[in-house]
């Protein structure tokens, strides 16, 4: 596996609300399947930015995006820091992953994020023609990919993506816990 260069990421932090529905965050029912070392060290990278954003103050997302096995582009939510609402860890890394390879379509490229994604960030997903996601826990109260909605297997759309999810989910649902539990405090 082949990692290059990404800049960093920074997650979401919002109302109290909105804390109050990540910390509900929950590993997919699903049973478990196997992943490859390859697999479970780019979710361990999404992870790793997800830490990075608690340390910033956002809320702690990550999101890798990656081409074959080369990482093209590393984020994590920042909406706080950016005073920007549309800066969920997804769309920063799609971002940076359009500029990396000097094209919007993302075809063949997959992306790991430590949270279900959104409504916005599927519908991102789905714009950049990005072939696999990979997601960590299930979001219960915004999950666009199938807790609330499916958008992502939607056949009305002109794309589809392929979805794993539960990959790493409880670590991911464990860094939410513990970070809204320490802003409680």
């Amino acid at each position: 596996m082949r990692m290059t260069s990404a800049a960093p990421i920074a997650a979401d932090a919002g109302t109290e609300a909105e804390a109050e529905a990540e910390v509900e965050a929950v590993a997919p029912a699903e049973p478990a399947r196997r992943h490859s070392e390859a697999e479970v060290a780019f979710m361990r990278r999404a992870l790793a930015a997800a830490e990075e954003a608690a340390g910033r103050g956002e809320v702690p997302v990550g999101a890798v995006v990656t081409l074959g096995d080369e990482i093209v582009a590393v984020s994590h939510n920042e909406r706080e820091t950016g005073s920007d609402p549309t800066a969920h860890a997804e769309i920063v890394a799609l971002r940076r992953a359009a500029a990396a390879v000097g094209n919007w379509r993302l075809n063949n490229a997959d992306l790991y994020v430590t949270m279900e994604p959104c409504p916005m960030c599927a519908g991102a997903l789905v714009n950049a023609r990005i072939r696999r996601l990979y997601f960590g826990c299930d979001d219960p109260k915004a999950g666009a990919v199938r807790t609330l909605y499916r958008i992502l297997d939607d056949r009305r759309l002109n794309h589809r993506v392929e979805v794993v999810p539960g990959l790493m989910a409880a670590e991911g649902a464990t860094l939410l816990r513990s970070f809204f539990g320490r802003l409680r405090r």
